[in-house]
């Protein structure tokens, strides 16, 4: 009997984990004293799962997302995408990494005023080393997918903000990354357009189940994420 039941247990899928964190520290130096931000904890995210990260102002929440997304290193503790330490690696590796596997969303859609919806979505894939035909196709795909395709050809300045916002998403979807992070992805928005905008980019992180984690002061939209992580005194928790 107790055989089988552990061979059922074997047996059971664990989540697959796409990104790891373990106490994570990070420290600035401010007019030449420490400023402890970060000082431990960490937390697992697996593929599929959306996660809400919140906090009070200045607790750290930025500085979180700045290290898992390979933008800043943490100064001690370890980072893992698909079980690869990549906070270990040097800054080409980084690159690559964050290229192949990241997606960002950001509060504000930071398009390149000089090109087109159609040029910036291009643009991760075209870094990539995607060819221009494949790049242009793609991106009209995902344009198409965020419902702002008959604004292909215009320039951001052409557009409204929650127009301007999805092209951002689409941008973000560009590599097909396995993990997408976002920082107050709808801060910059009315309610309205908001909601439209959050509901967009849930509904497509969970069709691709993809894993999601992003920054919000929004209780009504960290509720809708599968669970939530608090940052505290510094300390990273999950709940």
């Amino acid at each position: 009997m107790a055989k089988n039941i552990l061979d059922s247990l074997s047996r059971v899928k664990k989540p697959d984990v796409v990104l790891s964190v373990r106490d994570i520290k990070k420290i600035f130096m401010e007019g030449g004293q420490p400023l402890h931000v970060l000082t431990g904890g960490g937390f697992d995210l697996s593929r599929g799962e959306i996660v809400a990260l919140v906090g009070p102002s200045g607790s750290g929440k930025s500085t979180l997302l700045q290290c898992v997304g390979l933008l800043d290193k943490p100064t001690s503790g370890s980072i893992l995408i698909s079980s690869v330490p990549v906070h270990q690696m040097d800054d080409l590796a980084r690159t690559n990494v964050r290229r192949e596997k990241l997606g960002f969303v950001y509060q504000r859609h930071n398009l390149l005023s000089d090109f087109t919806a159609l040029e910036n979505v291009m643009m991760p894939m075209l870094a990539n080393g995607v060819v221009e035909q494949d790049a242009a196709a793609r991106a009209l795909k995902l344009l198409k997918a965020v419902n702002v395709d008959h604004r292909a050809s215009h320039l951001p300045g052409e557009m409204s903000g929650g127009e301007q916002q999805r092209v951002a998403v689409a941008r973000a979807l560009a590599n097909n990354p396995e993990i997408i992070l976002a920082d107050e992805p709808t801060g910059s928005l009315d309610p309205a357009h908001a909601s439209a905008v959050f509901d967009l980019l849930l509904g497509i992180v969970r069709k691709n189940k993809m894993a999601m984690l992003f920054v919000t002061h929004d209780m009504n939209l960290a509720a809708r994420a599968d669970r939530r992580i608090t940052i505290a005194d510094g300390i990273v928790n999950k709940l």
